[in-house]
């Protein structure tokens, strides 16, 4: 994993805008409608290689396929798993129970969108296996053969996976005795997805916002402790997971989750940092655009990363229309910096990611790219006020 040697690198959390019609594909096909494969494979093909272009014009560093051939960042490993089927209805969330109103307007607004939702996931019906490499293998060989044939450069490139807690969270388990057997059959089947990546020579990014949306979520009604028991239990899970994949080669992505709301109901990081510094990957990737956790980034001073780790910081919100000044960006990085300790173990990232299932981002996609240029030219700013390059 590169560190932000000369310069701060830039880089985001995955998802990106999918287009209009990709995504009517994967609502219909999340829906249970029939969909033509060969065009759902045509349309995502098509796309993958316009992301890659759309990220090297935005001067992204640390690039990815925009995960424009899966329907959701998590819900795709329905069909490279067996042992899923039906749905269920997840919780509301306790800031939205908190504030009628706002979640009046919040379920009006999903109500009108073509979208597939994270709150209406499978479940497991039977044993979770792997059902072989064949697919994420051929969303490797998709990405290499975009790369290629866009020329794009970047100084690395990602592929997303989700952490085993957020499909333990979000697919309700009506098969296994209990959480452990459940997470022991998601870590055995995530370690193929996780080593076919690494093996390929990408670097690995868990999607874990199960580390802390489900106190607010699965746990709003249960002491903390009991939250913080199922943090350590995945972290233990995940850490038997990666037991082939140097550290380095793993970077840790968690958040409140990606919508707006009132956030004050969220865990707060000082709570959950010690047990995330359990896990044995290289980086980890928090948010500090949004007004609810910009502040969080002090806790490094006092709560150090080990020696060998970096921060992905976010500095651009993923859920506003506004563009970030390059200014304020560089200001949010030289003040994460400065607490980490070692500007060279910052990379400038995105709080989330901009469509984390196909049709649920907020931001225009224009937009998207208005605010990735505007973090790399704040990156600029704040590496040459930082003594980089």
């Amino acid at each position: 994993m590169r560190r932000s040697e000369d310069r701060i690198l830039t880089t985001h959390t995955g998802s990106l805008p999918r287009p209009p019609e990709l995504t009517g594909l994967h609502v219909r096909r999340a829906r249970g409608e029939s969909v033509d494969p060969g065009e759902l494979d045509r349309l995502g093909q098509e796309a993958l290689r316009w992301i890659v272009n759309k990220q090297a014009e935005a001067e992204v560093d640390i690039a990815n396929n925009g995960e424009q051939q899966r329907e959701g960042f998590f819900l795709h490993i329905r069909h490279r798993m067996s042992g899923f089927g039906g749905s269920w209805q997840r919780r509301t969330r306790a800031d939205a129970l908190k504030y009628p109103v706002f979640r009046r307007i919040m379920e009006e607004q999903l109500a009108a969108r073509q979208a597939v939702s994270n709150m209406g996931p499978p479940k497991a019906l039977g044993p979770v296996r792997y059902l072989g490499r064949s697919a994420v293998e051929a969303e490797i060989a998709d990405f290499r053969a975009a790369l290629a044939d866009t020329g794009a450069r970047f100084v690395e490139t990602f592929i997303t996976a989700p952490s085993p807690g957020i499909i333990a969270g979000a697919m309700k388990n009506e098969y296994y005795p209990g959480e452990a057997e459940y997470l022991r059959d998601l870590g055995s089947a995530l370690r193929e997805e996780y080593e076919a990546i690494v093996g390929a020579g990408f670097l690995l990014q868990l999607d874990c916002p199960d580390l802390a949306l489900e106190r607010h979520l699965s746990y709003q009604d249960r002491p903390l402790a009991d939250f913080l028991g199922f943090v350590e239990r995945v972290v233990a899970t995940i850490n038997d997971t990666l037991v082939n994949i140097p550290r380095a080669a793993v970077r840790l992505h968690v958040c409140w989750g990606n919508y707006e709301g009132p956030h004050d109901c969220d865990v707060p990081l000082a709570d959950i940092l010690p047990i995330l510094y359990q896990a044995k990957v290289g980086a980890f990737f928090l948010p500090f655009a949004n007004p609810r956790h910009a502040h969080e980034y002090k806790l490094f001073e006092k709560m150090p990363l080990a020696d060998d780790q970096i921060l992905v910081a976010g500095v651009v919100d993923s859920l506003t229309n506004f563009v970030e000044h390059p200014e304020a960006v560089a200001d949010r990085l030289e003040r994460i910096a400065e607490a980490v300790g070692d500007p060279h173990r910052v990379i400038a990232g995105t709080d989330c990611g901009f469509d984390t299932s196909a049709g649920m981002g907020r931001v225009a996609e224009d937009v998207v790219w208005a605010k990735l240029k505007a973090m790399a030219e704040g990156a600029r700013l704040a590496s040459a006020r930082l003594g980089l390059g």
